[in-house]
């Protein structure tokens, strides 16, 4: 008989056992509806580094020096340059007054700027041409399957790597009157002329100087893009009977296409900010048929200690570039394959 009491449930045992396995059978039931779980230590709320902030947190800590040199050299040096053209900066005088838009009203009544910009617009027409026509014939020449394309590979990429400083005081040595290229060409019975002196042949000069300096830049671009054309889209348009020009014209130009927009970017912008070359070869001379825009900002900046007037031709450069490389990249979806 005691067994038996002791065996019986205490009064309301049942019902409690019942209402905690419904809660707990509820709780399994609803999965996500159920509470979430809380933190052991102090019973606050859900912990605050989960895995989603960690990953946000490391891709933040890889983009931080991207980003802060950007910050640093790109952005900061773009507003003080911006503020410094609203401004009248003697560094003799040790002045520093605001002239708001003084600058730009000399800008445009600025009778050499008009001189300046048709010479800069000379120098980076010639550039580009003659750079992205011959590197685009280099690189079809040395895709060929021939002895000796790795040697002329290096040959015509070697001078990328040499300072551009250097290159350019051997060929301002080399174009003098009595250079090595006159002496070559007395050699001939011809006479050469003072090539950096003469208004029709100084600026060919340093065209020419800085297209064999960076020509083999954008060969090897071109040859990477060569190379990843298929093969079969050459032997099916051979059987179909197009001609050499024909298949160049419809087959490899539409698929290196985004390669010719990539180097093109990359050549306008730098003919537009090309200085040492100028600076070494012909000091914007004879009078301003070599003068560009960036040239005559650093002789107003830092010659005649304009530096206002200097960061406002700043802002003028910025403006150019900016424009020139937008509309090549608006323009990219009338030729370049594939871009809709």
């Amino acid at each position: 008989m005691t067994g038996r009491a002791d065996a019986r449930p205490a009064p309301g045992g049942r019902a409690a056992g019942s209402t905690e396995n419904a809660e707990n059978a509820g709780s399994a039931a609803g999965g996500g509806r159920a509470r979430p779980a809380r933190r052991a230590s102090g019973g606050g709320g859900p912990a605050f580094w989960t895995v989603r902030r960690r990953d946000n947190l490391v891709g933040y800590l890889l983009v931080a020096p991207q980003l802060l040199g950007s910050l640093l050299f790109v952005l900061l040096p773009l507003g003080l340059v911006l503020w410094y053209s609203l401004h009248e900066w003697n560094v003799l005088a040790g002045t520093f007054e605001f002239v708001g838009g003084e600058n730009y009203d000399r800008l445009l009544a600025d009778p050499n700027l008009r001189e300046v910009l048709g010479g800069t617009a000379l120098f980076s027409v010639g550039l580009v041409v003659l750079n992205l026509g011959l590197a685009l014939v280099l690189a079809i020449l040395l895709n060929q399957r021939l002895r000796g394309t790795t040697f002329f590979r290096t040959v015509f990429f070697s001078p990328v790597v040499v300072s551009l400083v250097a290159w350019t005081i051997v060929w301002q040595f080399l174009l003098q009157d009595d250079g090595g290229l006159n002496g070559l060409l007395a050699t001939a019975g011809v006479d050469g002329p003072n090539w950096l002196r003469g208004e029709g042949t100084a600026m060919l000069s340093v065209i020419v100087v800085q297209v064999l300096k960076n020509v083999g830049l954008n060969m090897v671009l071109f040859l990477a893009a060569l190379q990843g054309v298929p093969g079969q889209l050459y032997e099916a348009a051979e059987l179909d009977g197009a001609g050499a020009w024909t298949r160049f014209q419809r087959i490899t130009v539409p698929l290196i296409s985004p390669t010719i927009l990539l180097t093109s970017i990359i050549t306008v912008v730098g003919s537009l900010q090309v200085f040492a070359q100028i600076a070494v070869l012909t000091q914007g001379g004879p009078g301003m048929s070599t003068t560009v825009l960036v040239y005559y900002l650093y002789q107003q900046a830092f010659q005649f200690h304009h530096f206002g007037y200097g960061a406002t031709l700043s802002v003028l450069l910025f403006a150019i570039v900016a424009l020139l490389t937008v509309v090549q990249w608006r323009m990219r979806r009338k030729w370049v394959f594939n871009e809709t």
